[in-house]
């Protein structure tokens, strides 16, 4: 078809005369509302980029003596993570003596590892690494699949409060509490990881200062006496 003719035909029905294969010979062009395809097109993209799955890994902090409260917040920052399907990524920090007792970290990375394991497998075997000792646990779940489920676990939720009672408002304003302290025992554990942090370097900074050596005092020569 001649070009005149088809500038004609998208002229008359109100549609955008768009080449599609150039290459071609002759040229192949489509009629169409360039418009409505382009936002289609980002439409598609976008809902494309909303399911993918990025792989992320979490890191946690311990200590080889941590307190048992301590170590239960902790594990359920751990068994949060891997329910979202995330890496964790375990360090054990020893600090002055401790590095003589690295078992006292395995065992406390074996002892997390057991009480995970419904949720997590242990990718990366217990390892030493200067003054830490770390390992690294995989999800049993599929960064895709726990994506899927927080979303349905979400609307779920949107839709029972939209069709809530009255009476049942308390409940569901203990559960965003419950949320918000989680958030803040998160913030919590990573200002003790900062504060542990700056910890170990000054113990570092302390171990590697030499202390300094006396000056030799002189001692005043004997005059000689006369003869």
């Amino acid at each position: 078809m001649p070009l005149a003719k088809a500038l004609e035909l998208a002229q008359e029905y109100d549609l955008d005369l768009v080449e599609v294969a150039a290459t071609a010979r002759p040229p192949v062009c489509k009629l169409m509302d360039y418009g409505k395809f382009k936002y289609e097109s980002a439409m598609k993209a976008r809902e494309a980029r909303k399911n993918q799955a990025h792989t992320v890994i979490k890191e946690m902090k311990l200590r080889p003596k941590i307190d048992p409260h301590d170590y239960d917040t902790k594990k359920g920052h751990v068994v949060r993570f891997l329910k979202q399907g995330d890496k964790v990524k375990i360090t054990i920090m020893f600090r002055g003596r401790e590095q003589s007792r690295p078992e006292l970290g395995f065992r406390l990375l074996q002892r997390l590892a057991d009480d995970v394991q419904d949720l997590g497998f242990v990718e990366s075997s217990p390892k030493q690494d200067g003054r830490n000792m770390i390992m690294v646990l995989g999800p049993h779940k599929k960064k895709t699949e726990a994506m899927a489920e927080a979303r349905a676990l979400a609307d779920a939720r949107k839709a029972e409060r939209q069709g809530r009672t009255p009476g049942s408002d308390a409940a569901a304003d203990s559960e965003d509490l419950l949320e918000a302290q989680d958030e803040l025992l998160e913030s919590e554990d990573v200002a003790e990881d900062l504060t542990e942090d700056l910890a170990e370097a000054q113990d570092a900074a302390a171990e590697t200062e030499a202390p300094e050596a006396a000056a030799p005092v002189e001692q005043p020569a004997e005059a000689s006496q006369g003869a």
